[in-house]
């Protein structure tokens, strides 16, 4: 697999990463030997990136990841996220960015993941109640004290990247962008590209909607939180666009994952998407979109096929701050 480099500070990625989250929570029923298989089938395929946070489960996801790495660790990059702060039994606390709980986030991830570094770090979300030189002064922190490699925000708006880019290089900047979430095109991507930064593009597949495997919102199991999504609440109403990504997969003879993958993957070297699974069958779908080609036809047919309807989270007020 192909390599593409994440800011100008050393951080080199296989050109699609894996989101590790829905192994744990949020997107209905897990298991951990199917999660487990999943990692080591995406390492053997030359995935190297691996996108986790404390929150997720919460700290079970962690503990997968160094699980499923184990043995392995040399040649993998750990991506995880401290801010969102969780409770054991999953009750929510708050946004915390707080230099002193940035040490304490750092030292529990890394138990957790059984690991002496994390190569990426990111803030997960922004704490509107703390600067963001404080927050990013103790990220550099762990940098100095070797436990981290390199810095990453995630949802962050251009004025909050602009300040913690004076404050330590930021390799990274993660959010959300498929052919249904082009809300970074208007400033992020071009902040980030004038300050050196790379992309990180989690739900390249927006949640899966770009599959095409979702055609009603019970094709979700009962648990699944994208129940609660607005765009999935209008699903009957966003069905349209992905037809367009059918549409031109038919032709092709490839998934319309595989499309929607493609077209992010055209958007510029500079993007790495992490399109996340727990199945083997949907990981290496997922991996064969590195070989779809799209002509600069399909590429425009793509890029005209609409917004969605409704936002992309219940409650907006902690993204893009």
């Amino acid at each position: 697999m192909k390599q593409r480099k994440l800011g100008n500070q050393g951080l080199t990625v296989s050109e699609l990463g894996l989101g590790c989250m829905g192994m744990s929570e949020f997107y209905g029923t897990t298991s951990e030997s199917a999660a487990l298989d999943t990692i080591h089938r995406a390492l053997d395929l030359g995935i190297n990136f691996l996108d986790t946070a404390d929150m997720y489960g919460p700290f079970t996801n962690e503990m997968l990841v160094g699980k499923a790495v184990r043995g392995r660790r040399d040649s993998v990059v750990i991506a995880t996220k401290f801010g969102n702060e969780r409770r054991a039994d999953g009750s929510w606390i708050g946004i915390n960015g707080r230099p002193e709980y940035v040490q304490s986030a750092c030292d529990a991830s890394l138990k957790r993941l059984g690991v002496d570094h994390i190569d990426l770090y990111y803030q997960h979300r922004v704490d509107q109640n703390t600067p963001i030189e404080d927050t990013v002064g103790a990220m550099a922190s762990l940098v100095q004290q070797g436990k981290v490699r390199y810095l990453g925000l995630s949802e962050a708006a251009p004025k909050t990247i602009r300040r913690a880019a004076k404050v330590h290089p930021i390799s990274a900047l993660q959010t959300e962008y498929s052919l249904w979430s082009r809300e970074p095109e208007e400033e992020i991507l071009p902040t980030v590209r004038e300050l050196g930064i790379g992309f990180v593009a989690y739900s390249p597949l927006g949640r899966g909607f770009l599959s095409g495997r979702f055609k009603s919102i019970d094709d979700l199991e009962a648990d699944d939180r994208r129940r609660d999504h607005p765009r999935f609440k209008n699903l009957d109403r966003n069905l349209h666009l992905v037809q367009k990504v059918e549409e031109v997969a038919a032709a092709k003879k490839v998934k319309p994952s595989q499309v929607a993958i493609a077209w992010l993957l055209a958007q510029g070297d500079d993007i790495v998407p992490i399109p996340g699974t727990k199945h083997v069958k949907y990981l290496e779908e997922n991996v064969g979109a590195t070989k779809v080609e799209l002509t600069r036809e399909d590429l425009e047919r793509l890029s005209a096929v609409g917004k969605p309807v409704g936002d992309r989270y219940p409650d907006m007020s902690n993204v893009n701050k």
